[in-house]
């Protein structure tokens, strides 16, 4: 039942992902222009890149992708989405970066992959990602049986904690859901409209006006420790786990306050809240 929800995810995505695209603009001239998606918290946990073999899990329309393979990685993009991939492969092709791009559903591919004996250096995930995972530990063990000896992975995300807020800043859920999923009969919504240039620094455009998603979506509440012992009994080593005040281009809630780097903060009237994690956990020899 829960993995049928991952189908009806696919759908709203594929509405959403059209809307997002149609403010970005031109986006392969961007990539050859040198631009890139990342945020220093990203390249910094992932490290030099040269050479390495990447494995990008819900990569979206495949913008970090590339910016990752411009940086030297070697990179294959998995997303459920087909609109997603057909644009993330339309892009490298228009941009002149080489990746690969394959549409699955990561808990899919993820042991087809292993089985196949393909390994990666580094598997990296970011923004938005684990929340649309019904199952948390065959996430975990397919990450680490696709990892190469030694090979690490690299997540940054929003901070599970964000998830107790309505827009308004108001306390909406409880944090402890414990990956009970909750179903937005409105689906994914056009979250790139509402961040502007904080997402789209190279020219918003005002593209699709007043997207409505006729597609239901479902996001499973999933805290930071679950994640990290998840990652624990999948055999990985954590190595490094941090926590931002901020959060990377995204307004989260209303009134969020942006400050250089186009980081955006809780709003002057809040304390310090935990907006954004990162870590790094690797797999043993």
């Amino acid at each position: 039942m829960a993995r049928e929800t991952h189908e009806q995810n696919r759908l709203s995505w594929n509405a959403a992902t059209q809307a997002h695209n149609s403010h970005k603009g031109d986006q392969a001239a961007f990539l050859r222009d040198g631009g890139s998606t990342l945020f220093p918290e990203e390249l910094d946990l992932l490290g030099d890149l040269a050479g390495r073999s990447l494995l990008h899990l819900q990569c979206n329309s495949g913008q970090d992708s590339l910016s990752l393979a411009a940086l030297g990685a070697r990179v294959t993009g998995v997303d459920i989405s087909d609109e997603a991939i057909e644009f993330a492969q339309r892009l490298a092709s228009e941009s002149g970066i080489e990746a690969r791009f394959e549409r699955a559903d990561v808990l899919d591919w993820l042991p087809q992959a292993a089985a196949a004996g393909r390994g990666f250096q580094i598997v990296f995930s970011s923004y938005g990602a684990v929340c649309w995972i019904c199952d948390l530990d065959a996430w975990a063990t397919g990450i680490a049986a696709t990892l190469a000896p030694g090979g690490r992975f690299v997540y940054v995300e929003f901070h599970p904690f964000t998830g107790v807020f309505h827009d308004d800043w108001s306390l909406r859920h409880d944090y402890f859901e414990h990956g009970q999923p909750l179903t937005w009969d409105d689906g994914v919504d056009d979250y790139v409209a509402s961040a502007g240039e904080a997402l789209v620094p190279w020219g918003f455009q005002a593209g699709e006006a007043d997207f409505v998603n006729p597609h239901p979506a479902h996001e499973y509440g999933w805290g930071l420790a679950e994640i990290v012992e998840a990652l624990l009994r999948a055999g990985l080593a954590l190595e490094t786990l941090r926590e931002y005040p901020y959060a990377n281009g995204a307004t989260l809630c209303e009134r969020m306050r942006e400050a250089p780097g186009r980081r955006m903060y809780p709003p002057d009237d809040l304390p310090s809240l935990p907006l954004m994690f990162g870590l790094s956990a690797r797999r043993g020899p």
